[in-house]
């Protein structure tokens, strides 16, 4: 089959292209495990994080890719839950151990042998890939491919984002960053609380009319000051400044809840700016999200179809991979990326 792959750890900036393509062998479905043939992946920045180190596959070559969407092509052994020819769907969890606490309470996310799709198994920048099948998702009719793969990740992080931010309708929102996840956010907070004023902070002027066109009441730059402080703020960028001025704009009691799986260190100076009294003070909080758990895919999934959320979306052939990983390095977004694989 053919794959793209990770075969070492690099800066993207210095060593284009960063993946590899390869012809590796079709994988084969072990016990409750489905074979699925991939039709399309989302493209995610935590690619990025894996190729530069800053999350690393623990073995290399590794095939990346965690917003999959295809379907079954067989079943292994005992796997009996979907159907030959049905469309599944795979996100970042790939699998937890099932039986310690956080397990068993249903955070499956925090559990310590969470293993993640595309860094420490084999995800969807390929033809084909293997899943348990309790780690695979129906995906609604509603949604194409393309459309479904956005949301297995950028939507489900985004969706247990917004669930973590504790905001009720008529609270103040603020997105800093406006990506994959971001826009998925200020359109599910327009559904779920319509007298939520959305602020979004994005250092490209692009962004941030893409923001206003979906709704957003403000959008200024990273630094400015919005017009009101907010009761929470979602930070969906690789790195610090935004969560300095993120707490600079918080009410007395507010929340940041940052949506990252890494930070990048390139500016790790700009922490060197907290000042007590004007970034922390007054009982502000900071809460960070650990990747996702199954629940949130599920439930996000059912609110996309009742919406329905569709995502604003750029399409590249498979062949084109690290031209959107490159674009993705040089924010140049609108949206969401996604390969077509077959």
């Amino acid at each position: 089959m053919k794959a793209m792959v990770i075969d070492q750890v690099t800066d993207v900036d210095r060593n284009h292209p960063p993946l590899v393509e390869k012809l590796l062998p079709n994988p084969l479905p072990g016990e409750h495990e489905i074979l699925i043939r991939v039709s399309t992946c989302g493209v995610c920045h935590t690619e990025l994080d894996e190729i530069e180190g800053r999350t690393p596959p623990p073995r290399l070559p590794v095939v990346p890719g965690h917003q999959v969407v295809g379907t079954v092509a067989q079943a292994g052994a005992g796997a009996e839950r979907f159907k030959q020819g049905e469309r599944v769907g795979v996100a970042w969890i790939f699998s937890s151990c099932g039986t310690c606490e956080y397990c068993r309470s249903g955070n499956e996310n925090l559990c310590p042998e969470f293993r993640a799709t595309g860094r420490d198994a084999h995800g969807g920048y390929a033809e084909y890939m293997t899943v348990n099948e309790n780690f695979a998702f129906p995906i609604p009719e509603v949604f194409s491919d393309s459309e479904a793969a956005p949301l297995l990740c950028a939507g489900a992080i985004g969706y247990r984002s917004l669930r973590l931010s504790n905001i009720v309708d008529g609270h103040r929102l603020g997105l800093t960053g406006f990506g994959a996840s971001a826009h998925l956010v200020l359109k599910m907070v327009r559904h779920k609380y319509p007298s939520t004023d959305v602020y979004v902070f994005a250092r490209s002027e692009e962004e941030r009319r893409f923001a206003l066109e979906l709704g957003a009441v403000w959008a200024g730059n990273t630094d400015d000051e919005a017009p009101e402080k907010l009761h929470a703020i979602i930070d969906t960028t690789p790195v610090w400044k935004p969560v300095v001025e993120a707490l600079r704009n918080l009410a007395p009691g507010g929340r940041l809840v940052i949506n990252a799986i890494r930070k990048e260190s390139k500016d790790k100076d700009e922490l060197l700016k907290l000042d007590y009294p004007k970034h922390l003070w007054m009982e502000k909080e900071i809460k960070s999200v650990a990747n996702v758990a199954r629940i949130d895919v599920q439930e996000f999934l059912l609110l996309a179809a009742e919406i329905p959320l569709k995502p604003e979306l750029q399409e590249y052939p498979f062949e084109q991979a690290n031209r959107a990983l490159i674009e993705l390095k040089e924010r140049k977004i609108r949206g969401a990326k996604v390969l077509r694989v077959s």
